[in-house]
């Protein structure tokens, strides 16, 4: 008889269409899973591919201005995930950035959890979030610091309900492990190379992709740049737009939101793409490497996993990384570039990116799945394993 599947995300709106939402796509190519998720207002979307197909949810669902986002309700997460009865089902597949894989599973079934990230403001961002907030300050700061505790306890806990977790990075699996003292495998989220074309011709000018938030670190490119005096278009919306578009000087183009056509233009053009955040995957920069533009990146995080520095790899190389998020590091890494842009292979920047394509992820995926179901199987109690042997019996 053949297994069901339940696949829970977080939630599932018009607004929210980042890389973990492109997880949720592949996977669901890659089997064929119910879908759940603590609010759902795509299944009505005509844009969408989960147009009008049936999603089990949650009471918030019918909580007031829900549709913009569920975070307003944070501390009643826990509990709203925990009422999916998700009984029905063989495998539990998790798709988590916040508490997706907190769901009540039984002891026949498996728990397989693609953790984008442990729950950022619980977690390393809690500080930035309490500074840059007015939650975090006065009384209300001291409410917030409780909740924010009590979240990070009810984190742990539900990370003893997972059997088996993959991590979107070997970063991921680092803080999934200093999180929850579990191992994870790593398989690399899909990225949509087959959308870019391969463009060797570029032109005299450098480009970045990006919502304008903080810690994007946006403005810190348009001060490099403005220093250089190189042309550098910025494409992207968000709440520091107006801030940018004051900052920067006549050699900046700040273009604000563009269609996915003007993007794929800018970006299979641009000589190279410039990205200052530090992400735990980070799908832009694998998205210019896949039209043949190198990328110049911080060098932490994800982008470590992703772009070759051309000093290390010679003609293997697809770009060059700096490792301070600073104007002055930025200012060194974009002259490091034109000194060695010429030892760059754009074919193999090209070739580099397809690793990451839709089809590797869904062939890594479902092996994996198959894998832990077979353990499950053969011995239900003992998947927990050391991390050491965890990584060693799963490595695809």
């Amino acid at each position: 008889m053949a297994l069901k599947y339940a696949l829970v995300h977080e939630w599932l709106t018009p607004k929210a269409t980042g890389g973990s939402e492109l997880v949720v796509q592949e996977i669901l190519k890659s089997v064929e899973a119910d879908v759940y998720a603590l609010i759902d207002f795509e299944s009505t979307n005509p844009d969408s591919y989960l147009f009008k197909r049936t999603i089990g949810t949650t009471f918030l669902q019918q909580f007031p201005f829900a549709r913009n986002g569920v975070q307003k309700y944070l501390p009643l997460l826990p509990l709203a995930i925990e009422q999916l009865d998700l009984r029905g089902y063989d495998v539990i597949l998790s798709s988590s950035h916040a508490v997706a894989k907190g769901v009540l599973t039984g002891a026949n079934q498996l728990h397989v959890c693609y953790c984008h990230a442990p729950m950022r403001y619980a977690w390393d961002m809690t500080f930035d979030y309490l500074h840059s907030s007015a939650a975090g300050r006065g009384a209300q700061g001291l409410l917030t610091r409780y909740l924010l505790h009590r979240i990070r306890q009810w984190d742990v806990l539900s990370a003893n309900r997972v059997d088996y977790f993959i991590a979107n990075s070997n970063h991921t699996a680092r803080r999934i492990w200093r999180c929850y003292r579990r191992p994870a495998a790593v398989i690399y989220p899909p990225v949509d190379t087959e959308r870019f074309c391969f463009q060797p011709q570029k032109q005299d000018f450098y480009v970045t992709v990006s919502r304008l938030v903080s810690y994007k670190k946006i403005s810190l490119i348009v001060k490099a740049f403005n220093r250089l005096g190189k042309p550098l278009v910025v494409i992207g919306d968000g709440p520091e737009l107006k801030q940018i578009q004051q900052l920067a000087r006549s050699n900046v183009q700040v273009l604000g939101w563009q269609s996915d056509a003007v993007v794929e233009q800018y970006m299979t053009q641009a000589k190279a793409f410039v990205y200052a955040a530090f992400e735990d995957f980070g799908i832009a920069p694998v998205e210019a490497q896949a039209c043949g533009t190198p990328v110049i990146a911080y060098g932490l995080g994800g982008t470590l996993e992703t772009v070759r520095d051309v000093k290390e790899y010679g003609e293997l190389g697809t770009g060059v990384l700096f490792y301070e998020q600073t104007e002055g590091a930025i200012v060194d890494a974009v002259k490091t570039f034109e000194r060695y842009q010429s030892a760059l292979n754009l074919e193999a920047v090209r070739s580099h990116a397809l690793s990451f394509s839709p089809t590797v992820f869904q062939d890594r995926y479902r092996s994996f799945i198959e894998r832990c179901y077979g353990e499950f199987q053969q011995h239900p109690s003992s998947t927990n394993k050391r991390a050491d042997e965890y990584s060693q019996s799963t490595d695809i």
